[in-house]
């Protein structure tokens, strides 16, 4: 293409998104739908024992297991997370950590196998290796590992140690996640998230030594005094480290909700058509590099999994973002976390002490919830297809008739025409509309308008 003719064509297209309200709009990353912030406290500790009750005998599950201290805390995080300079009440929690194991384990049916696990925070490395193996040893006990099961940890390289690898290569750690967030020391400085590259580059190599050869990597575009020069330098510094999988999240500035982000000044922060510039000067160097565009946000090797799935539409999405995990159940364990049933969402105790007082006592730390609807379950379908396809096509093997369908795609064809295309076999988004997909899954979302400010920017 000439360059004049791009630069109009880019031009008119940053004119499109400007028209349907991109730029300004707050919209859920759809990690659930409902979002959890919809979530409510019409799901009782009963309720979550018998969804419990009823995971189906033999059956295979994810696990999610949430550690939420840090020995600092990042300002750009708006995980439920804090911090501790002493250890006593990290190994408190990890007992009742196992304490709600064995309670979940005596709710489950017999022959229960975990077919992925997944340590997050917070930060998971912060756990001595005494608590790694036997936190480890409880949830093997409780939820043995299937054939081919995944068991992967969130790494921060700034802590962790070779005795904490070999705990962690021990239960085994099959892949690391490793946060990077940014390799410019000037936009680390405004985040409250120092991190060099060589600390980065030990952890990685340290791990592949010890086994551990699925590696996936995050970035964050839309940081304060972020350029494309530096995200383009920090994306090649990334791939130096060869990881399996790279996740490219916009930073979400929500300090009404997350008050340590006050700290980053908001006039550093790049506005949001330079958030879109961002992502798409580090998308163009992942895939000069050959990795493929999975879904919004993510990027993989042609061989990993997660590429594979995409491919053949097996694509799911899940608080993770997102996966090749094909469970109907997901098991949350631990402060805040969310557990996911065919019947319904069930959300854990924020609070660590409320947590610990309910496990304690002997009970699930059940804190609220939802029950899926049949009109939820529709219109979860076509919003976790929009987020992992960038479309809905209309096949025999569907769980849903063209009739239950048909009136929400018919809807969507209306209110984003030109972006997207609707024929006999389903509805597309456009290739160069695919910054709209939060946008567009939005109109799906019967809950949207009540509290649309209390999500992060739509880039």
């Amino acid at each position: 293409m000439h360059p004049v003719v791009h630069m109009f064509y880019a031009m008119d297209r940053y004119y499109q998104m400007r028209r349907l309200g991109l730029f300004e709009a707050n919209v859920p990353r759809y990690t659930s739908y409902p979002p959890a912030n919809h979530f409510s406290d019409g799901v009782s500790e009963a309720v979550h024992a018998r969804w419990l009750s009823q995971v189906p005998e033999g059956s295979t599950v994810s696990v999610y297991l949430h550690i939420p201290f840090c020995r600092r805390l990042c300002w750009f995080c708006a995980c439920r997370t804090q911090g501790t300079r002493t250890q006593s009440p990290v190994t408190a929690y990890v007992d009742t950590l196992i304490r709600e194991i064995e309670t979940v384990k005596a709710a489950l049916p017999d022959g229960v196998h975990a077919q992925r696990i997944h340590w997050g925070g917070g930060t998971p490395t912060l756990l001595p290796p005494a608590d790694i193996t036997r936190l480890g040893a409880a949830l093997a006990e409780a939820f043995p590992a299937a054939k081919g099961a995944e068991i992967s940890v969130e790494i921060d390289p700034n802590e962790i140690d070779a005795p904490r690898m070999d705990a962690l290569a021990a239960i085994g750690m099959n892949r690391a996640s490793i946060g990077l967030q940014d390799f410019d020391p000037e936009v680390q400085a405004l985040i409250g998230r120092e991190q060099s590259y060589e600390v980065t580059r030990n952890a990685a190599e340290g791990l592949r030594v010890r086994g551990v050869n699925s590696l996936n990597t995050d970035l964050l575009y839309g940081l304060p005094r972020q350029t494309q020069a530096r995200i383009e330098s920090s994306m090649q510094m990334l791939l130096s480290l060869n990881p399996d999988r790279v996740a490219l999240y916009g930073y979400a500035h929500v300090p009404w909700m997350a008050k340590r982000q006050a700290l980053i000044p908001t006039e550093d922060l790049p506005a949001p058509e330079a958030r879109l510039a961002l992502f798409e000067t580090a998308e163009s160097v992942l895939q000069w590099d050959g990795y493929e565009s999975i879904g919004i946000d993510h990027f993989a090797r042609p061989d990993d999994s997660l590429a594979c799935a995409a491919r053949e539409s097996r694509l799911r999405r899940n608080f993770q973002g997102y996966t090749d995990d094909r469970c109907d159940v997901l098991i949350g364990l631990g402060a805040s976390s969310i557990s996911k049933f065919p019947q319904g969402y069930v959300q854990n105790a924020a609070g660590t002490a409320v947590y610990q007082k309910a496990v304690r006592a002997g009970n699930l730390p059940t804190d609220r919830g939802h029950v899926l609807t049949v009109d939820d379950t529709l219109r979860s379908f076509v919003i976790e297809r929009l987020m992992c396809d960038f479309g809905v096509d209309q096949r025999p093997s569907l769980p849903f008739t063209l009739q239950q369908l048909d009136p929400i795609l018919d809807d969507l064809a209306c209110e984003f025409e030109g972006q997207v295309s609707r024929d006999g076999n389903g509805l597309r988004i456009h290739r160069d509309s695919r910054p709209l997909t939060r946008l567009i899954a939005r109109h799906v979302d019967a809950y949207t308008s009540a509290r649309a400010t209390s999500h992060s920017s739509a880039i």
